[in-house]
């Protein structure tokens, strides 16, 4: 059997979340964060002060922070929005988006790994 992009069944699968995505049903946007050791209270200050830069941009339904209870430096910012570009043009490219890195951003110990994903089965 070939390796993934050879596959039928996970060309199809792809392509139909491609499809979903393109049709507008909301995305969940993942984001890891590692903060730098011993800045973490600060970091989840910051994130208390900017997060209505985030949730308050047009598309933004919900959004929520997590910390590691193994891994006390890492985090996950989980944001749902109603549709991609939402995200990686609407809130990317505002003001809001510089204001919130300029926030939060210097507690970064390394770039966040951000993905976005969707439902498998959406109702519609």
């Amino acid at each position: 059997m070939g390796g993934a992009p050879d596959n039928p069944v996970w060309v199809r699968q792809l392509t139909e979340v491609v499809a979903v995505c393109q049709a507008g049903h909301m995305v969940l946007e993942i984001a890891e964060l590692t903060i730098r050791s011993g800045e973490e209270d600060s970091f989840a200050a910051a994130y208390d002060r900017a997060a209505h830069l985030v949730g308050d941009s047009p598309g933004c339904v919900s959004i929520r922070m997590t910390r590691g209870i193994e891994s006390p430096s890492r985090f996950v910012l989980l944001v749902e929005w109603e549709r991609l570009t939402d995200h990686t043009e609407g809130f990317r490219e505002s003001p809001s988006f510089q204001s919130w890195r300029d926030e939060v951003g210097r507690y970064f110990a390394e770039p966040p790994r951000v993905e976005h994903v969707v439902d498998l089965h959406v109702s519609c």
